[in-house]
């Protein structure tokens, strides 16, 4: 269970530099290229998590990881709106508006309420090809990730002013 934990910690706080919030890439390196290998990394990572955690059957793991990757990709486009969001946030933080701050938030609650929509379409796609107790554990590490990469969010971005 610690090593779960750690996993999970480690895999928010690597989302959270793919997002540009906790470290940007050095100006020398190919920033372009440096984000591509540390999104493939965490989509590994998160895989590899997910997989020690279900104990897929062989037939369940065949019918979960389809869904999976389709759920994935659907997530990344969110991930990428929020990253968009988060360098928004931060052009506009020095110099922030009301109107700008509206705008702000309402991206944000479009963003928190796609999330929870796409968490609902993807349900009935999970109950067809695990048991039920799994598309629960399943959906508790998607959770346990999500607050993770919250929590490093929320402890670097200041406030709005």
């Amino acid at each position: 269970m610690k090593s779960y934990r750690k996993g999970i910690l480690v895999l928010a706080m690597m989302a959270a530099m793919a997002l540009g919030v906790v470290c940007p890439a050095p100006a020398k390196d190919k920033p372009a290229d440096n984000m591509q290998i540390l999104i493939k990394k965490l989509q590994a990572d998160k895989k590899m998590l997910v997989a020690a955690n279900l104990e897929l059957t062989e037939s369940e793991a065949k019918a979960f990881w389809p869904v999976y990757q389709k759920y994935q990709d659907e997530l990344f486009l969110l991930r990428a709106r929020t990253g968009r969001l988060l360098k928004d946030y931060a052009e506009a933080l020095k110099n922030m508006t009301d109107e700008k701050a509206r705008e702000l938030l309402d991206e944000s609650m479009t963003i928190d309420s796609l999330g929870q929509k796409l968490r609902e379409m993807f349900l009935p796609e999970f109950r067809k090809v695990l048991p039920e107790k799994k598309v629960a554990r399943y959906y508790q590490i998607e959770r346990k990730i999500q607050a993770a990469l919250y929590y490093e969010l929320a402890r670097e971005i200041p406030l709005v002013q």
